[in-house]
């Protein structure tokens, strides 16, 4: 192990004098690397070229917490993940982690989670951090409420105004529905210590690295599984394997009582979907309109997409499809909305069999471009809903996540 001296000329070539806030991202770099080392405020100020007074308001000040805050949430995620996964003696952990001493490691453990290490280690209550929309609607089939998941009252609006107040903390939302990096979450990520992250294979390598050296972390495959299947992942992952054959169960017998009261009414009807964005119409299609509208429903389609998920349709095309009944969906910015507007007074659109019968059902974006087990069945319920008017009844409500185990 470096001595203190050798260590500020090892980093002085690591982080060369810059601008203050550019060494302190690399002495944090350093941190994550080097938890276990000793590392005092007086030596990571002078790996920083700052003096120790200014290093602690400047490290609090940019990321909203001190250093050895800091420091200590790292030990402490990294040593829940040892006595949850591990089975190693409490004295090594505590090494692993920094502490020489596990008794004073005991003592901070338990000041810093609520119980002892031992305790954490026989019976833990996971924190466990959604890291998409999608994922969120998985863990709450699955009776799970996450401690933090991403939120947000354009974008995913159900979740938000069901689950705002149960689900702690709010994660900003990332790529696709912004341009903000998923890099932003992780240092809320850190200050919450989760036990169990979870999210899907589309993460870049680093992203995973990040989170896996975080927490005991899960990455479910996106291509060519279906959500019934990615739910038993999950489910084996938490060890709640038994909740998703009942969710699944309870969804079939759903979705054939809704396959013959909508068959009832639409007989042999063909159903298109459509996508308004921009001035342009596009035949839409996604593995939720699949399972839902041609597997589990089985509805004719008028037209269905095999390539791409949007076809753009001229009103030639359109007129000649001529749908029995037409799902569309408005993308909510200007330019689109006011092109759906207009097209309405158009006479290609009003010649349409759907138009002309009444049959076109608006839908939105939540719950119909996701792809969950609560989104699906969300789509379920909205389709017998659209096109027979019965309202479903939903699945009796388990106080999903089962607070007392699972939040903070």
């Amino acid at each position: 192990m470096l001595k203190d001296k050798e260590k500020v000329t090892d980093m002085a070539s690591y982080a060369p004098r810059r601008n203050p806030k550019t060494n302190l991202a690399m002495i944090r770099e350093y941190m994550d690397r080097h938890y276990n080392e000793p590392l005092s405020i007086k030596q990571l100020a002078q790996m920083a070229n700052i003096s120790p007074k200014y290093f602690v308001d400047l490290f609090k000040k940019t990321y909203g917490q001190s250093a050895m805050d800091y420091l200590t949430d790292l030990r402490i995620n990294r040593a829940k993940r040892y006595l949850a996964e591990s089975g190693e003696r409490l004295r090594d952990i505590a090494l692993k982690v920094g502490y020489s001493d596990e008794f004073y490691f005991s003592r901070k453990f338990k000041k810093e989670v609520g119980v002892s290490p031992s305790d954490f280690a026989r019976n833990f209550k996971k924190r466990i951090v959604a890291c998409s929309s999608s994922v969120t609607g998985q863990l709450l089939a699955l009776n799970v409420m996450p401690a933090a998941a991403p939120l947000d009252p354009k974008w995913t609006p159900y979740y938000y105004n069901a689950y705002r107040t149960q689900i702690k903390f709010h994660l900003k939302l990332t790529d696709p529905y912004t341009s903000r990096p998923f890099e932003a979450n992780l240092d809320e990520m850190v200050r919450l210590r989760p036990d169990a992250i979870i999210g899907t294979d589309r993460l870049r390598s680093s992203e995973k690295t990040k989170l896996m050296d975080m927490a005991a972390s899960f990455f479910v495959p996106t291509e060519n599984v279906g959500w019934r299947d990615q739910l038993r992942m999950i489910a084996r992952f938490l060890d709640r394997e038994d909740q998703a054959e009942l969710w699944i169960q309870q969804y079939e017998r759903r979705a054939q009582s809704a396959r013959e009261q909508i068959g009832a009414v639409l007989g042999t009807d063909n159903i298109l979907v459509l996508r308004i964005y921009g001035q342009r119409i596009h035949a839409y299609w996604n593995r939720g309109l699949e399972d839902v509208l041609h597997r589990d429903l089985k509805l004719k389609a008028a037209f269905r997409p095999e390539r791409s998920y949007n076809v753009q349709l001229t009103p030639e095309q359109l007129a000649e499809l001529n749908p029995d009944r037409i799902l569309l969906a408005v993308c909510p910015e200007a330019t689109s909305r006011a092109y759906w507007l207009a097209l309405q007074h158009t006479a290609a659109w009003r010649q349409l069999k759907a138009v002309r019968n009444r049959h076109v059902y608006l839908i939105t974006s939540d719950p119909w471009f996701e792809y969950s087990a609560v989104a699906i069945l969300r789509m379920l319920d909205e389709a017998l809903l659209l096109f027979t008017g019965n309202c479903p009844n939903a699945f009796p409500d388990r106080t999903h996540g089962d607070a007392s185990q699972h939040e903070l």
